[in-house]
Protein backbone atom coordinates (compact mmCIF):
# COMPACT_ATOMS: atom_id res chain seq x y z
CA UNK A 1 0.00 0.00 0.00
CA UNK A 2 1.27 3.34 -1.04
CA UNK A 3 0.49 6.59 0.39
CA UNK A 4 -2.24 7.75 -1.97
CA UNK A 5 -3.67 4.04 -1.43
CA UNK A 6 -3.60 4.67 2.28
CA UNK A 7 -5.18 8.31 1.29
CA UNK A 8 -8.21 7.09 -0.66
CA UNK A 9 -9.03 5.13 2.36
CA UNK A 10 -8.92 8.06 4.55
CA UNK A 11 -11.36 9.92 2.24
CA UNK A 12 -13.94 7.34 2.12
CA UNK A 13 -13.90 6.94 6.27
CA UNK A 14 -14.13 10.44 6.60
CA UNK A 15 -16.06 11.59 3.39
CA UNK A 16 -13.71 14.21 3.54
CA UNK A 17 -10.97 15.64 1.58
CA UNK A 18 -9.90 18.34 3.65
CA UNK A 19 -6.18 18.56 4.32
CA UNK A 20 -6.18 21.33 7.81
CA UNK A 21 -2.83 22.83 7.88
CA UNK A 22 -1.17 22.83 10.85
CA UNK A 23 0.59 25.89 10.65
CA UNK A 24 0.94 26.98 14.46
CA UNK A 25 1.92 30.05 14.57
CA UNK A 26 3.25 30.60 17.96
CA UNK A 27 2.75 34.18 17.86
CA UNK A 28 -0.93 33.77 17.30
CA UNK A 29 -1.46 30.68 19.92
CA UNK A 30 -4.05 31.30 22.67
CA UNK A 31 -2.13 33.17 25.66
CA UNK A 32 -3.20 30.19 28.18
CA UNK A 33 -0.98 28.04 26.02
CA UNK A 34 2.62 29.98 26.34
CA UNK A 35 3.49 28.57 29.32
CA UNK A 36 3.12 25.04 28.34
CA UNK A 37 6.61 23.04 27.93
CA UNK A 38 5.83 22.99 24.19
CA UNK A 39 3.07 25.33 23.24
CA UNK A 40 2.91 24.95 19.75
CA UNK A 41 2.54 20.82 20.45
CA UNK A 42 -0.58 21.51 23.09
CA UNK A 43 -2.03 23.78 20.49
CA UNK A 44 -1.54 20.98 17.85
CA UNK A 45 -3.34 18.79 20.25
CA UNK A 46 -6.63 20.22 21.14
CA UNK A 47 -6.33 21.29 16.82
CA UNK A 48 -6.15 17.60 16.34
CA UNK A 49 -8.81 16.39 18.72
CA UNK A 50 -11.93 19.10 17.75
CA UNK A 51 -10.95 18.69 13.77
CA UNK A 52 -9.74 14.84 12.72
CA UNK A 53 -12.95 13.47 11.92
CA UNK A 54 -13.43 16.00 9.46
CA UNK A 55 -9.28 15.79 8.47
CA UNK A 56 -8.23 13.73 5.48
CA UNK A 57 -5.17 14.86 5.92
CA UNK A 58 -2.91 16.80 8.60
CA UNK A 59 -0.60 19.50 6.90
CA UNK A 60 2.15 20.87 9.06
CA UNK A 61 4.37 23.26 7.54
CA UNK A 62 8.23 23.22 9.00
CA UNK A 63 8.71 26.63 8.73
CA UNK A 64 6.93 26.99 11.80
CA UNK A 65 8.52 24.30 13.65
CA UNK A 66 12.41 25.12 12.60
CA UNK A 67 13.78 25.49 16.12
CA UNK A 68 15.17 23.12 18.88
CA UNK A 69 11.53 22.78 20.66
CA UNK A 70 9.83 23.18 17.45
CA UNK A 71 11.13 19.69 16.18
CA UNK A 72 10.29 18.50 18.91
CA UNK A 73 6.61 19.61 18.87
CA UNK A 74 6.31 18.61 14.83
CA UNK A 75 7.47 15.27 16.35
CA UNK A 76 4.89 14.98 18.93
CA UNK A 77 2.23 15.89 16.35
CA UNK A 78 2.71 13.54 13.67
CA UNK A 79 2.44 10.57 15.90
CA UNK A 80 -0.69 11.83 17.49
CA UNK A 81 -1.94 12.77 14.57
CA UNK A 82 -0.89 8.86 13.33
CA UNK A 83 -2.37 7.73 16.65
CA UNK A 84 -5.95 9.68 15.30
CA UNK A 85 -5.42 7.21 11.94
CA UNK A 86 -4.73 10.54 10.17
CA UNK A 87 -1.92 10.85 7.34
CA UNK A 88 0.39 13.64 7.53
CA UNK A 89 2.01 15.57 4.61
CA UNK A 90 4.75 17.66 5.59
CA UNK A 91 5.07 20.78 3.76
CA UNK A 92 8.35 21.54 3.67
CA UNK A 93 9.43 22.31 -0.06
CA UNK A 94 12.74 20.87 0.04
CA UNK A 95 15.08 20.16 -3.16
CA UNK A 96 19.23 20.01 -3.12
CA UNK A 97 21.95 17.90 -4.94
CA UNK A 98 24.00 14.94 -3.76
CA UNK A 99 24.13 14.07 0.16
CA UNK A 100 21.91 17.15 0.93
CA UNK A 101 18.81 16.12 -0.59
CA UNK A 102 19.15 12.45 0.78
CA UNK A 103 19.59 13.77 4.41
CA UNK A 104 16.61 15.89 3.84
CA UNK A 105 14.60 13.13 2.24
CA UNK A 106 14.84 11.33 5.87
CA UNK A 107 12.24 13.62 6.95
CA UNK A 108 9.69 10.84 5.26
CA UNK A 109 10.85 8.15 8.35
CA UNK A 110 8.38 9.98 10.43
CA UNK A 111 5.90 11.90 7.54
CA UNK A 112 4.05 10.46 5.10
CA UNK A 113 3.73 13.13 2.29
CA UNK A 114 6.30 15.76 1.94
CA UNK A 115 6.22 18.93 -0.80
CA UNK A 116 9.25 19.22 -2.92
CA UNK A 117 10.68 21.72 -5.23
CA UNK A 118 11.25 20.78 -8.66
CA UNK A 119 13.57 23.14 -9.84
CA UNK A 120 17.06 21.89 -9.54
CA UNK A 121 15.86 19.14 -11.51
CA UNK A 122 15.03 15.38 -10.87
CA UNK A 123 18.29 14.61 -9.55
CA UNK A 124 17.54 17.44 -6.68
CA UNK A 125 13.81 14.96 -5.82
CA UNK A 126 15.13 11.26 -6.54
CA UNK A 127 15.81 11.21 -3.09
CA UNK A 128 11.54 11.58 -2.44
CA UNK A 129 10.83 9.86 -5.51
CA UNK A 130 12.07 6.77 -4.62
CA UNK A 131 10.37 6.35 -0.92
CA UNK A 132 7.67 4.32 -3.00
CA UNK A 133 5.16 4.19 0.11
CA UNK A 134 5.39 8.03 0.57
CA UNK A 135 3.57 10.68 -1.39
CA UNK A 136 5.38 13.45 -3.35
CA UNK A 137 3.72 16.66 -3.72
CA UNK A 138 5.63 18.71 -6.15
CA UNK A 139 5.19 22.47 -6.46
CA UNK A 140 3.94 23.53 -9.91
CA UNK A 141 1.18 26.18 -10.40
CA UNK A 142 1.25 27.59 -6.71
CA UNK A 143 -1.66 29.97 -4.93
CA UNK A 144 0.43 32.89 -4.17
CA UNK A 145 0.21 35.93 -6.59
CA UNK A 146 4.19 36.05 -7.62
CA UNK A 147 4.24 32.69 -8.55
CA UNK A 148 3.40 33.33 -12.31
CA UNK A 149 6.69 35.47 -12.09
CA UNK A 150 8.57 32.34 -12.88
CA UNK A 151 5.72 29.48 -13.32
CA UNK A 152 4.03 31.29 -16.44
CA UNK A 153 7.15 31.99 -18.03
CA UNK A 154 6.80 30.72 -21.71
CA UNK A 155 9.33 28.46 -23.07
CA UNK A 156 10.34 27.73 -26.24
CA UNK A 157 7.85 25.21 -27.13
CA UNK A 158 4.90 27.88 -26.68
CA UNK A 159 4.66 25.98 -22.89
CA UNK A 160 4.64 27.56 -19.84
CA UNK A 161 6.97 26.16 -17.33
CA UNK A 162 4.40 25.09 -14.69
CA UNK A 163 3.50 23.03 -17.81
CA UNK A 164 6.44 21.41 -17.83
CA UNK A 165 7.11 20.94 -14.58
CA UNK A 166 3.29 18.61 -15.05
CA UNK A 167 4.26 16.90 -17.42
CA UNK A 168 7.84 15.85 -16.46
CA UNK A 169 5.85 14.98 -12.91
CA UNK A 170 3.91 12.60 -15.15
CA UNK A 171 7.15 10.41 -16.50
CA UNK A 172 9.08 10.86 -12.59
CA UNK A 173 5.81 9.05 -11.77
CA UNK A 174 6.97 5.00 -11.44
CA UNK A 175 5.95 4.51 -8.11
CA UNK A 176 2.57 6.00 -8.51
CA UNK A 177 3.70 8.19 -5.55
CA UNK A 178 3.80 11.73 -7.20
CA UNK A 179 1.38 14.48 -7.17
CA UNK A 180 1.02 18.14 -8.00
CA UNK A 181 0.68 21.26 -5.69
CA UNK A 182 -1.86 23.38 -7.47
CA UNK A 183 -3.63 26.87 -6.26
CA UNK A 184 -7.09 26.98 -5.80
CA UNK A 185 -6.57 30.51 -6.85
CA UNK A 186 -6.30 29.63 -10.68
CA UNK A 187 -9.16 27.86 -11.49
CA UNK A 188 -8.34 27.91 -15.46
CA UNK A 189 -5.24 26.54 -14.65
CA UNK A 190 -6.28 23.66 -12.40
CA UNK A 191 -8.34 22.82 -14.84
CA UNK A 192 -6.03 22.82 -17.73
CA UNK A 193 -3.55 20.71 -15.51
CA UNK A 194 -6.09 18.50 -15.17
CA UNK A 195 -6.47 17.71 -18.57
CA UNK A 196 -2.85 17.35 -19.03
CA UNK A 197 -2.35 15.32 -16.30
CA UNK A 198 -5.35 13.40 -15.36
CA UNK A 199 -3.77 10.47 -13.36
CA UNK A 200 -1.81 12.74 -11.11
CA UNK A 201 -3.74 13.33 -7.46
CA UNK A 202 -3.28 18.13 -6.23
CA UNK A 203 -2.94 19.03 -3.28
CA UNK A 204 -4.97 22.31 -3.43
CA UNK A 205 -3.78 24.90 -1.47
CA UNK A 206 -5.44 28.61 -1.01
CA UNK A 207 -9.13 27.69 -0.10
CA UNK A 208 -9.34 29.38 3.46
CA UNK A 209 -7.65 32.26 3.95
CA UNK A 210 -6.54 33.22 0.17
CA UNK A 211 -10.12 32.93 -1.03
CA UNK A 212 -9.83 29.87 -3.76
CA UNK A 213 -12.46 28.29 -5.82
CA UNK A 214 -13.59 25.71 -3.78
CA UNK A 215 -15.93 23.96 -6.68
CA UNK A 216 -12.86 24.07 -8.80
CA UNK A 217 -10.58 22.70 -6.66
CA UNK A 218 -13.02 19.47 -6.00
CA UNK A 219 -13.43 19.04 -9.56
CA UNK A 220 -9.90 19.55 -10.72
CA UNK A 221 -8.59 18.61 -7.88
CA UNK A 222 -9.34 15.29 -7.84
CA UNK A 223 -7.90 12.13 -9.53
CA UNK A 224 -9.97 9.55 -9.62
CA UNK A 225 -11.51 10.88 -6.12
CA UNK A 226 -8.15 11.02 -4.76
CA UNK A 227 -6.51 14.22 -3.65
CA UNK A 228 -6.73 17.36 -0.82
CA UNK A 229 -7.73 21.17 -0.32
CA UNK A 230 -5.83 22.62 2.14
CA UNK A 231 -6.85 25.28 4.61
CA UNK A 232 -4.77 26.29 7.31
CA UNK A 233 -5.35 29.53 8.81
CA UNK A 234 -8.76 29.40 8.12
CA UNK A 235 -9.53 26.54 10.22
CA UNK A 236 -7.02 26.75 13.27
CA UNK A 237 -7.52 30.27 13.77
CA UNK A 238 -10.90 30.40 13.16
CA UNK A 239 -11.37 30.86 17.28
CA UNK A 240 -8.51 33.15 17.77
CA UNK A 241 -10.21 35.33 19.59
CA UNK A 242 -12.32 32.55 21.58
CA UNK A 243 -9.59 32.15 24.52
CA UNK A 244 -9.81 28.53 26.03
CA UNK A 245 -12.18 27.38 23.48
CA UNK A 246 -10.33 28.09 20.66
CA UNK A 247 -10.32 24.54 19.47
CA UNK A 248 -14.41 24.05 19.20
CA UNK A 249 -14.22 26.69 16.34
CA UNK A 250 -11.55 25.11 14.65
CA UNK A 251 -13.59 22.02 14.52
CA UNK A 252 -16.74 23.93 13.59
CA UNK A 253 -14.38 25.30 10.55
CA UNK A 254 -13.23 21.90 9.26
CA UNK A 255 -16.94 20.80 9.57
CA UNK A 256 -18.19 23.25 7.23
CA UNK A 257 -15.30 23.54 4.66
CA UNK A 258 -16.05 19.61 4.60
CA UNK A 259 -19.31 19.90 3.46
CA UNK A 260 -19.18 22.89 1.78
CA UNK A 261 -16.25 20.88 -0.60
CA UNK A 262 -18.22 17.98 -0.84
CA UNK A 263 -21.19 19.72 -2.32
CA UNK A 264 -19.04 19.05 -5.15
CA UNK A 265 -17.77 15.86 -5.19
Amino acid sequence: MGFFDDLRDRIEATDSVVSVGLDADIDRLPDHLLDKDLPRWAFNRRIIDATHEHAAAFKPNAAFYEDEDGWRSLRETIAYAHGKGVPVLLDAKRADIGNTTRKYADLLDDADAITVNPYMGRDSIQPFLSREDKGVFVLCRTSNPGGADLQSLELDTGEPLYERVAALCDLWNEHGNVGLVVGATGPDELEHLREQVPDLPFLVPGVGAQGGDAEAAVEFGLADGVGLVNSSRGIIFAGEDDGEDFDKAAGQAAKRLKNRLNQYR
